[in-house]
């Protein structure tokens, strides 16, 4: 079994996959990743994790395996997905799946380069962080959601079920795109908001204005959701669908006190969560902010849906990435006053 990319949820998954017997290789383009699992292995919470792996089993990509995979959990930032689903190809068993864990609408994207017939989806409903290469830290408890873009019958949903009940609970749901699109539209609050406020996300939720813009992504988000005929699905207790309320609601309704406890909670749930694109973006990468707010954006324009809060967002964290500003409340304010602006 090969895992594809060892950041936090990655390193996590690997290091218990390995701990309960699994053979598992890895592949990382992080030179530094791959030295740290050959020479020392990896440390979890503070503690030894799993052994150093030999260097067989710790590479760059597939293209290093010679023998094909019948099963590939991609656990990639999503703007190396499309590399990722290229790479995989020329590398597969005829019956092969690849479990997509990467956050965003990613499922898709694999199908287009190994078929639909093949994409696993599993929504992942817990943290991770990784401290240093090979140094990681789970963040919070949880399972996974798994299902397939058909929702049909697939004989090899078992297995997948079975290896990650391994690493927490893992549920079938036969509304895969409705899980995703939640876990989607969690994150484009918490990971972006955590980008912008450079923070955990236990800091900045017990804040009522982080809060509040929070509050208004998840409404833009769950209005689109509608206007694309998704059900939003409940992921880890967190459902979403009664967030905005119909048509004829006042404006703000869905900023009410029930509202912000949910929030609440989710500060709590997160609340040593650190952004991974806040994390990309010190490594001098791109962050996936695209493929979050990004794609809310887009789906908004589509279907004439105003999307103003996460198109500032959106614009703040691709600014902070550039240098033109600092993470910090002064960032949260300015996307906070543009929201007002938008009349949210």
């Amino acid at each position: 079994m090969l895992v594809v990319g060892c950041g936090g949820i990655g390193g996590v998954l690997s290091t218990l996959l390995l701990r309960a017997g699994v053979h598992v290789t890895i592949a990382s383009t992080n030179d530094a990743i791959r030295a740290a699992w050959e020479t020392q292995g990896s440390r979890l919470d503070g503690k030894p994790g799993a052994p150093a792996l030999p260097p067989s089993r710790v590479v760059r990509s597939a293209a290093e395996l010679t023998e094909p995979q019948d099963l590939v959990l991609v656990a990639v930032q999503p703007p190396q997905v499309d590399e990722v689903g290229a790479s995989l190809l020329a590398h597969l068993a005829p019956d092969a799946r690849i479990v997509c864990l990467s956050n965003g609408l990613c499922e898709d994207r694999l199908a287009r380069f190994v078929g639909p017939e093949r994409v696993i989806g599993a929504v992942v409903a817990w943290g991770a962080r990784m401290l240093g290469p090979g140094d990681y830290v789970r963040t919070s408890a949880g399972g996974f959601r798994v299902g397939t873009l058909s929702a049909a019958p697939d004989p090899k949903l078992g297995q997948v079920l079975e290896l990650l009940d391994r690493v927490g609970h893992a549920s079938i749901t036969k509304n895969l795109r409705g899980a995703r699109y939640t876990k989607l539209a969690i994150n484009c609050a918490v990971s972006t908001l955590g980008t912008i406020g450079g923070t955990t996300v236990g800091e900045l939720l017990i804040l009522s204005d982080v809060r509040a813009l929070a509050l208004d992504i998840l409404a833009e988000a769950v209005r689109v959701a509608r206007a694309e005929d998704i059900t939003l699905e409940p992921v880890a207790g967190f459902d979403l669908a009664w967030l905005v309320p119909g048509p004829d609601a006042p404006p703000g309704s869905w900023r009410g006190a029930a509202r912000h406890a949910l929030l609440m909670a989710l500060g709590a749930r997160y609340r040593h969560l650190r952004s991974s694109m806040l994390a990309a973006i010190e490594r001098g990468r791109d962050p996936a902010v695209d493929y979050l707010n990004g794609e809310i954006v887009e789906r908004g324009l589509r279907h004439g849906v105003p999307t103003p809060v996460n198109r500032a967002a959106q614009d703040m964290v691709w600014q902070i990435a550039r240098g033109e500003r600092s993470s910090g409340r002064a960032a949260l304010r300015r996307v906070r006053e543009i929201a007002t602006l938008a009349g949210c």
